[in-house]
């Protein structure tokens, strides 16, 4: 356990027994384990209770543009948070919010353990929810939740697409018409789907299967499914490795798909023919959230150490030219988002393991200055207004 086992090879990984019953999981740090069935989760890693939230009500001014919202996975609400004074509304969504999108008309969409809740953002008030067509079991809290987990919406904004959870099988993604509120098609995916990303033209949708080590392509029209391995330490371990994909980004100048892992290898997989290539990375650190900019760079959200010798927290920034700069975070983060002028990462303490916290990191891309924001419970998704 003393070198970086994984830097020779995914074989490395049935040499060393005793740390993959420790370490079982990446993401799977609360147990679904070597039983090849994802467990409840435990105890300890289950998200405090958090006060409830009022009863919505209209907001008393319109929300200012640059508004965060964010997914609060430890509580039943998505909360409005101005970078500049911290929390300013919440709004109840439903069982544990893991993800947000926001569409071109001021509405917002969030999933979570029952379905999907639409948020008119302006007025900050729920205006429906729409339960999944896929059974999932009752609605849970933790990692393992059955339900809603990423989540995207086409360029035109008529159509959502949902990645549902259901323990201990394959998931599937639901397709939400956004005009009636009502899921009209859905197609099979791979175990946990943690992100869907839609192609540029909105012809496919991506989901990342977290579990099977996958990202199943799946036709607009359609719902026709292609599975492509991601998996650039290969699959030992299955159930219980660290080292599967999370999330996912659509490159911008080419429609490549870019998976981080481990801040040392980056899988940039053509969706046209299922190649995949792999570039290296610095950070040296367990990776989860990423989004790209629409100039091409890539923002990657470096969770810490899973083995001793890894790096702590970071938030990577890699240039298109392949260059990066790693900003340190000190706690662990999820995911992130960028301002529209592109100078500011806003990186969500939420986590999907122990070790979270309330709030946001605002992160001066220029400076490299920090400065923390409380705000939510357990945020997760987020989403720039």
């Amino acid at each position: 356990m003393t070198a970086r086992r994984r830097r020779t090879g995914p074989l490395l990984l049935a040499a060393a027994p005793v740390l993959a019953v420790l370490l079982a999981g990446c993401a799977d740090p609360d147990g679904d384990g070597a039983a090849g069935v994802p467990a409840a989760p435990r105890p300890t890693a289950a998200a405090p209770a958090a006060p409830a939230a009022p009863a919505p009500e209209a907001a008393a001014e319109p929300t200012p543009a640059g508004t965060l919202l964010v997914a609060d996975f430890g509580a039943d609400t998505a909360t409005f948070v101005d970078p500049a004074r911290g929390a300013i509304g919440s709004v109840r969504v439903g069982t544990a919010p893991y993800a947000v999108a926001v569409g071109p008309d001021g509405h917002a969409w969030v999933s979570t353990a029952e379905g999907v809740a639409e948020i008119d953002t302006r007025a900050r008030t729920l205006v429906r929810s729409i339960p999944y067509r896929t059974r999932t079991g009752p609605a849970g809290t933790g990692e393992y939740r059955g339900g809603g987990m990423g989540l995207a919406l086409s360029p035109d904004g008529t159509r959502l697409y949902v990645g549902v959870n259901v323990p201990g099988g394959n998931g599937v993604l639901e397709v939400v018409d956004t005009a009636k509120g009502e899921v009209t098609g859905v197609a099979p995916v791979g175990r946990r789907p943690f992100d869907v990303d839609v192609s540029r033209d909105g012809r496919e949708v991506y989901a990342t299967g977290h579990d099977s080590f996958d990202v199943t392509a799946v036709a607009a029209d359609g719902l026709a499914t292609r599975r492509i391995q991601v998996a650039p330490y290969g699959t030992e371990g299955g159930l219980g490795s660290w080292l599967k994909p999370h999330y996912t980004a659509v490159r911008p100048s080419d429609g490549k798909l870019l998976l981080p892992f481990e801040g040392e290898r980056l899988a940039v997989v053509d969706p046209a023919t299922g190649r995949v290539e792999i570039e290296p990375m610095t950070a040296d650190t367990h990776q989860h959230g990423a989004t790209v900019a629409p100039d091409g760079r890539l923002l990657v959200v470096g969770s810490g150490p899973i083995t001793g010798d890894d790096r702590g927290p970071s938030l990577t920034v890699r240039n298109p030219d392949g260059t990066e700069r790693a900003y340190p975070l000190g706690i662990p983060h999820e995911n992130v988002a960028l301002s529209a002028d592109g100078r500011t990462a806003y990186v969500t303490g939420g986590f999907t393991r122990d070790g979270y916290w309330d709030g946001i990191t605002l992160v001066d891309l220029d400076t490299g200055a920090t400065h923390r924001l409380e705000a939510g419970h357990r945020p997760l998704g987020v989403a720039v207004l």
